[in-house]
C-alpha cells in the first residue's frame, strides 16, 4: 500500500486507474505551491516592521500550512523537479520554518513504509493519547533529527546545513534584538508552532488501533475545512497515493469515493 502509489492494497484500484492525470503537475501550480510559504515569510516581515504583531502572527500560522504542502510534494517527489532542484528546494522550505527538510524526508517516507509498527518514529504520537502526545510537541522535531542522522547517513551533509542554520539563526535573532526583534520572535513562533505537529499531523489523523490501513488513517470531507488547510486533511488518500501531489488530493478523493465506500470506509464530514 504505501511504496510509490501504483498499487496501494487489492480491494482499491491502482494510480493508473485512476488517472494518470493525477500526477501532472503545471508550472503555474509549482509556482504556487512553493511560492506561497516564502510569501508568508515576506508578509511576517512587512507586518513585523510597522508593529502589526497579530497580522504577523496570523502569516506564521499560514506559513506553516503552506509549508506542510510543500514539504510533503518534495518528499515524495511529486512536482516532477529534477533532483537537485527538489534537493534544495526541500532544505530552504524547511529553513524558512527553522526545521531539517531532510530529516523530514527520511522520516516520513519510514512512515509510510512501517504505520502503525513500532520503528516508525514519526509515528510514535499516534500510539500516545491526546496529552501525551501534545506534551512531545518541543522534543519531536528534534528527535526526527537524531534518528535521521543515525539511520540516513547519506543525508548528513544536508542535515547538517539545516542545524547550522537553526542555530545560526537563533543567534542572530538573540544578537539583533536590541535592533530588530522581530527575528527573534520568528524564530521563537517557528519553533512553537511545530510544537503542534505530534498532534495536528500525527495523533488526530492516525488510528493505531484500526483494522486495516483503510482505518488506520482519517479522511475529512467538505468545502471550507480542506481548502483551508490546502486539502491536507485528505489523510488517508495520501497515504494510499503518496505520489499524487497535494493540489489533487480533492478529485483524487472524488475519484476514490465509491471504492472506499465499498470497503466501509466513512470519511468525516466538516464543513
Amino acid at each position: 500500500m504505501k511504496g510509490n502509489g501504483s498499487a496501494p492494497a487489492p480491494e482499491l484500484p491502482s494510480l493508473a486507474e485512476l488517472g494518470g492525470d493525477l500526477l501532472a503537475t503545471t508550472a503555474r501550480q509549482r509556482l504556487v505551491l512553493l511560492a506561497r510559504p516564502f510569501a508568508c515569510a515576506a508578509l511576517y516581515a512587512l507586518f513585523a516592521s510597522r508593529g502589526w504583531w497579530a497580522a504577523a502572527v496570523a502569516a506564521v500560522a499560514v506559513l506553516f500550512v503552506a509549508i506542510v504542502a510543500a514539504a510533503h510534494d518534495l518528499v515524495h517527489r511529486a512536482l516532477g523537479l529534477g533532483r537537485w532542484t527538489n534537493e534544495v528546494l526541500l532544505a530552504l522550505v524547511g529553513m524558512l520554518v527553522l526545521e531539517s527538510g531532510h530529516a523530514y524526508r527520511a522520516s516520513h517516507l519510514q512512515h509510510h513504509a512501517r504505520f502503525p509498527l513500532d520503528d516508525d518514529p514519526e509515528g510514535d504520537p499516534a500510539r500516545m493519547g491526546f496529552w501525551r502526545a501534545v506534551a512531545e510537541g518541543p522534543l519531536f522535531l528534534f528527535r526526527l533529527w537524531l534518528w535521521a542522522w543515525r539511520r540516513a547517513p547519506g543525508e548528513r551533509p544536508w542535515l547538517a546545513l539545516e542545524a547550522a542554520w537553526f542555530a545560526g539563526f537563533w543567534a542572530a535573532g538573540i544578537a539583533l534584538w536590541p535592533r530588530a526583534p522581530a527575528v527573534l520572535v520568528y524564530a521563537a513562533l517557528a519553533v512553537a508552532g511545530s510544537w503542534v505537529y505530534p498532534v495536528a499531523t500525527v495523533h488526530l489523523p492516525h488510528d493505531v488501533h484500526g483494522d486495516g490501513p483503510l482505518q488506520q488513517t482519517h479522511t475529512l470531507r467538505g468545502r471550507l475545512v480542506p481548502a483551508l488547510f490546502l486539502e491536507l486533511t485528505y489523510h488517508l488518500e495520501h497515504h494510499l497515493y503518496p505520489a499524487v501531489p497535494s493540489h489533487h488530493y480533492a478529485e483524487l478523493a472524488a475519484r476514490l469515493e465509491p471504492h472506499l465506500a465499498a470497503q466501509g470506509v466513512a470519511p468525516v464530514r466538516v464543513w
